[in-house]
């Protein structure tokens, strides 16, 4: 397959599956196996790429955070709050990922995972949703301490492929009484210190195979843009879904993009 088609086809999964508790990463490594192209030579792609969907929401929510470096400047509580609850939740997957490195890219290999993952991920937020109903949060600065550090741990879990690193931090968050508007928009916010934390810790393990060029630039340029794009439009059309009809529909998609999976792969 032409390598600017399948750029443009990464960085429209990418961008779609970014911010959507569907997992991008068990997305792209499905991905790999549907359209046949070598996955390790466009590991480095898919590092990069995630940095598009990441400036979505910069971009998106700059308001938010031009304000709360104002009231960090003026020493405004608030602001104070919102950035330490945003360091403090990276911090368990910023020590683990660095711990677990290696384990975590032998799974990266293993597209049964992701199916399983995709699957089980499912039905965790259906029951999840089903059964809490109390939200009394409503802000990300007027989150506790301990349930942000409860956030932190559950984002780990998304380590292994497919469970989602949003839907780990959306669900931890709405199982410990954040309302869903607010959990959605505290995992966008989180995803920027991680996933810049994973990409440089991706960008130096594998220098020589930069270097290298396995994948040209204008492949990764257009990918960049792509899930940059796309991003946009979904970080806008999934919020409103989520604050009228709740994860739900996204529950269904895990499940049935799972089993159409497992099939598959024990069809080949």
């Amino acid at each position: 397959m032409n390598e600017m088609i399948v750029a443009i086809l990464l960085g429209i999964v990418e961008g779609v599956t970014e911010f959507l508790p569907v997992s991008s990463t068990g997305h792209l490594i499905l991905a790999s196996e549907l359209l046949g192209y070598d996955a390790a030579t466009w590991a480095m792609f898919n590092v990069i790429i995630q940095l598009g969907a990441i400036l979505a929401v910069v971009v998106l929510y700059w308001r938010t955070f031009w304000a709360v470096a104002e009231g960090l400047i003026r020493r405004n509580p608030t602001s104070w709050r919102f950035l330490r609850n945003l360091v403090v939740a990276f911090i368990p997957a910023a020590v683990i990922g660095l711990a677990l490195h290696d384990q975590i890219e032998m799974l990266l290999g293993a597209p049964r995972v992701v199916a399983v993952a995709l699957i089980l991920g499912g039905i965790a937020i259906l029951v999840i949703e089903r059964l809490v109903k109390r939200t009394d949060i409503h802000g990300i600065a007027d989150i506790p301490l301990l349930r942000v550090i409860g956030i932190g741990f559950i984002q780990c879990i998304s380590m292994i492929p497919g469970v989602s690193r949003s839907g780990a931090t959306i669900l931890g968050a709405l199982s410990l009484g954040v309302e869903r508007r607010t959990a959605a928009e505290f995992s966008f916010f989180l995803a920027i210190p991680t996933m810049l934390g994973a990409t440089t810790l991706e960008l130096a393990k594998n220098s020589e195979q930069i270097a290298t060029g396995s994948v040209g630039w204008s492949e990764i340029g257009l990918g960049f843009l792509v899930s940059f794009v796309v991003a946009i439009l979904v970080i806008k059309w999934f919020v409103g879904i989520v604050s009228k009809h709740g994860f739900a529909p996204f529950a269904w998609y895990r499940i049935v993009a799972g089993l159409i999976a497992l099939v598959w792969l024990g069809m080949r």
